[in-house]
């Protein structure tokens, strides 16, 4: 008897935390594909996945029950542009890894090495909210400034959800000055990146390769791992501006295969990167930015290209956003633009959660006279299933749907309302630890008495 109740704790003991059922019942839930919240919502998360979510769903016996009642139930939130866990302290080089000047490599840069799970500004967003966040690197030297990631928030040291997801470049007018000091010179580095790129895709012969009856793979190559050069031995030309390494890197992007998020902010460059899809058109793009793209909306939406924003940019911060208004990313989505929020060079390495309150800001501008706002549901899918779907994990992240993630956070309140605070984090399925540097700095010294402070804040 003894012995079998040690082997129920011990296989207790050794039961994944995921693999737990967990039942989050009678909250005002929200699902993030858009619509309104609903009164007595249920969420039911087993083996890390969502299995069901509603009203009226029936509980499982197993399920461990965390009461909601008077809370709110939302997806996590994702970081539709960020730097999270590529950098601690900004100006300190040697803890700094959004960009590499000193690189001679662009393209092929990864930024899964450098992603650190420990950094303090994760878990101050898991705090927050936010669970999955899409993180780029910066340009260094070149217009293409590597590949990025869409990484987890979780307390462990497995921060990666989907490695080399995208590859992201610099147009526009950061484009221009790295080019040479041009957007004619940012175009002509693109283009014949691009064409370097499909010297490869053409003529290099792969390890994976096979003979006899295989398809020859020189025809189209299978790059799983951009990053292994020894994938390719490609004949090329003797003029060729990138390194065999960067423009191996750019074959996914050729091929479709890989996202390709483009920042650019004036009306005029969004359309030369819409036309780009003549040129190329198997490019998976994504706009990021686009201040003024409000103004050419119809022909966005009718390239079906997605739109990662900056939400409330009022202010021409530079040239190329003149035409900035808080109205445009109401006005983008009006006429059918899918547009999800972002950090872009707003904090993107720290400050995620801000998104929460852009969300807010623009429900609302629906009250204001002459402004475009969007809805409840709206603001809250463009700050977590919007981001998915604009890099193709949809499927996979951002909202409350049987099959999904079990990412999922339990709100004090409206989390659109800044006052509101996340009370219950999980990701995966695993709820997760919500104390992070600032929240024991304030236990610190929340209630110390004037003489046990330190010597600053003694007088």
């Amino acid at each position: 008897m003894i012995r079998a109740a040690l082997a129920v704790v011990l296989l207790t003991a050794a039961l994944p935390a995921q693999a737990q059922t967990i039942a989050i019942t009678n909250g005002i839930l929200a699902t993030g594909d858009g619509t309104e919240p609903v009164q007595g919502g249920t969420v039911v998360i087993r083996n890390g996945r969502i299995v069901a979510a509603g009203a009226g769903i029936r509980i499982p016996a197993d399920a461990q029950v965390v009461d909601a009642t008077g809370k709110w139930i939302t997806p996590g939130i994702v970081g539709g542009f960020s730097r999270l866990g590529l950098v601690e302290v900004d100006a300190v080089d040697a803890t700094n890894d959004s960009e590499a000047n000193n690189s001679p490599f662009s393209a092929a840069l990864d930024v899964v090495p450098s992603i650190n799970p420990l950094a303090s500004a994760i878990a101050v967003n898991r705090h927050d909210g936010v669970t999955r966040a899409i993180v780029a690197p910066s340009t260094g030297k070149s217009i293409f400034a590597g590949q990025g990631a869409v990484i987890d928030t979780g307390a462990d040291m497995e921060p990666i959800t989907a490695a080399r997801r995208f590859q992201f470049v610099e147009l526009g007018e950061s484009g221009a000055g790295t080019a040479g000091g041009s957007r004619s010179a940012a175009y002509a580095l693109f283009r014949n990146a691009l064409r370097e790129a499909s010297q490869l895709r053409r003529f290099a012969p792969s390890v994976q390769g096979g003979g006899g009856d295989q398809p020859d793979a020189r025809l189209d190559p299978v790059v799983r791992d951009p990053n292994e050069s020894r994938v390719f031995d490609a004949q090329r030309n003797d003029d060729v501006l990138l390194t065999r390494f960067d423009a191996t890197a750019l074959v996914p992007v050729l091929q479709g295969r890989q996202y390709l998020l483009v920042h650019v902010e004036r009306a005029s460059d969004i359309l030369q990167v819409l036309g780009l899809k003549r040129e190329f058109p198997s490019l998976k793009l994504v706009l990021v930015g686009a201040s003024e793209g409000w103004t050419v909306a119809d022909r966005i939406a009718r390239a079906g290209v997605p739109v990662i924003a900056s939400a409330v940019n009022d202010l021409p911060a530079s040239f190329e956003q003149l035409a900035a208004t808080q109205s445009n990313v109401g006005r983008m989505r009006a006429v059918g633009v899918q547009v999800a929020i972002g950090t872009i060079d707003d904090d993107d390495t720290r400050m995620v959660f801000r998104q929460r309150n852009y969300a807010g800001n623009l429900v609302a501008l629906q009250r204001v006279p002459g402004a475009s706002g969007v809805s409840w549901g709206e603001a809250l899918a463009m700050i977590t299933s919007r981001p998915a779907q604009a890099i193709g994990m949809g499927g996979e992240i951002g909202s409350i749907a049987a099959g999904r993630r079990g990412d999922v956070v339990v709100w004090s309140g409206d989390p659109l309302d800044g006052t509101s605070a996340a009370e219950m984090v999980f990701i995966d399925g695993v709820r997760q630890p919500l104390d992070n540097h600032q929240t024991r700095l304030r236990d610190r010294y929340r209630d110390l008495t004037k003489r046990d402070l330190p010597e600053a804040y003694r007088h």
